[in-house]
Parts: C-alpha cells; sequence; structure tokens
C-alpha cells in the first residue's frame, strides 16, 4: 500500500495560565498536548485516531492540516512537510473540525464558491461538484438559507462539503458525528466509507468506539499525549472489544484508576 501521510515525533506544548492551571489542578505552567507522536496511513483507507477528550487528538490534526506548528518532529503529506512546506500541504488536505464556524449571515452556497475560489477551482468544475455533493447531502433545498437559519445537522453537513471543495486526496475529520442526529451522522459515516472507495485517505478523531470498528481499517491509541498502541483493527479486537482493551490500557496508564 502507498503510505500518504507519515507522522514522525510530533511533539507540542502549551503554556497554562492561571486559570487553566486551576482548571487542570496542576502546578504546572506548561502543558504537554502530543509527545513524540508517530504512525502512518496509507492509500484508501480510513485511521481512527482514538482517545479520551483532552488526549491530544485535535492538536495533532491541527498540526496536520498546519494551523499550528510542532515544537519538534515533522509530518508528511505524499513526502511534503507540514512544517516547511504548509501551502503545498493544503492543497492535498481536507480538515473538518467544530472549531470551524460558518458565518450566520453566508449561505451554503456562497460558502462552497468561497472555498473554491480559495483553491482555485475552475468554475465549471466547482458547479457540478457543488450539484453533485449539495443533492447528496439535501442541501441544495437549503442552498440559499442563512448559516444562522440551518440545522445544527445542516450546519455539519455544509461544513463537510465545503472542506472537500477541492477533492483532497486526504481529508481529516475531527469527531466527524459529534452532536448529531442518527440520520445526519449515518449520511456522515457513509460518505467516509465513500471517500474511501474512490481512494482518499481519511483520517477520523473520535472517543466512539463503535464509530471505529465500523468505519476504520487502521486505529491508533492516543492517551495523555502518546501513541500507546497502534494497529489493523481485526488485530486490536482480536481477543477483546476496542471498548474493553481501551479502557484496560487507560487504567494501566493511570494506575489502576479510571
Amino acid at each position: 500500500m502507498k503510505e500518504v501521510l507519515k507522522v514522525d515525533g510530533l511533539t507540542k506544548s502549551f503554556k497554562l495560565s492561571k486559570k487553566q492551571q486551576k482548571l487542570e489542578n496542576t502546578d504546572a505552567k506548561i502543558k504537554i498536548a502530543v509527545s513524540g507522536l508517530s504512525f502512518s496511513a496509507y492509500e484508501g483507507e480510513i485511521f481512527g485516531l482514538l482517545g479520551p477528550n483532552g488526549a491530544g487528538k485535535t492538536t495533532t490534526l491541527r498540526m496536520l492540516a498546519t494551523l499550528i506548528k510542532p515544537d519538534s518532529g515533522d509530518a508528511f503529506i505524499d513526502g511534503i512537510s507540514v512544517v516547511k512546506e504548509p501551502e503545498k500541504v493544503r492543497e492535498k488536505m481536507g480538515f473538518l473540525t467544530s472549531e470551524l464556524k460558518l458565518e450566520d449571515f453566508f449561505t451554503p452556497n456562497f460558502l462552497y464558491d468561497f472555498f473554491s475560489d480559495m483553491h482555485k477551482i475552475p468554475n465549471d468544475v466547482r458547479d457540478k461538484r457543488k450539484e453533485k455533493l449539495f443533492v447528496k447531502f439535501g442541501i441544495d433545498k437549503f442552498a440559499e438559507v442563512k448559516t444562522a437559519n440551518l440545522s445544527t445537522g445542516m450546519k455539519q453537513k455544509t461544513s463537510l462539503v465545503v472542506s472537500v471543495a477541492h477533492d483532497p486526496d486526504i481529508i481529516i475529520f475531527d469527531e466527524p458525528t459529534n452532536g448529531l442526529d442518527v440520520i445526519t451522522a449515518k449520511v456522515v459515516t457513509d460518505y467516509l466509507l465513500e471517500l474511501k472507495a474512490q481512494g482518499k485517505t481519511i483520517i477520523v478523531s473520535t472517543h466512539i468506539f463503535s464509530l471505529v470498528e465500523k468505519i476504520c481499517d487502521r486505529a491508533g491509541i492516543i492517551i495523555d499525549g502518546e501513541m500507546v498502541l497502534c494497529d489493523r483493527i481485526d488485530e486490536l479486537t482480536k481477543e477483546k472489544n476496542l471498548e474493553d482493551l481501551f479502557f484496560e490500557l487507560y487504567s494501566q496508564r493511570k494506575g489502576g484508576n479510571i
């Protein structure tokens, strides 16, 4: 299989404010969010990054998406460094995150065209792809409705389609079904499988065990910013289900405390 993503020793730390120190019940002034993280993802597979809230999943994805720089280490998209050539990485990558806030007064139609123009997509290609995606996700009926008046699910679907407007080779989804109703969540997960069938490389960050078992080919379990286990799903679940495996590893990591 072709290696599309290679993550090599990514490390990221943040300074903690007094308020953050109090919230985290620590005197430490520095929090190591990600520590020496390494893994690979291959063409035509879905890779799951599994871990609890605060484990470092979103920080990892933001580094891969070139939104923040690592303190050390690097990652490569088709051999292109996220540290040295972030602009080229963005051309190949789509990134959907809950932090993507759509402006209330813009419509799905305007947003899709705006993101397409950012990636210099020809108008005829843009329009053909937009029509297909809008129909698939039922956005066509709401194309001229302001974002402020869209449902949570429709906002999520709009965020998804604008994230892939440029038809990227590798797509990162941070908690793709978070807060969605069961119908919308199924539409999104079915689309992930469709992208995989097209040969795309999908990175999914989540804390939902069933989602990882259902759609992922391989997964890495991240706890306290470190990769504690990474393998194919069939290997990870050979002796016990993913949830039991995770809590066993988490308990060991925390000295028996959950």
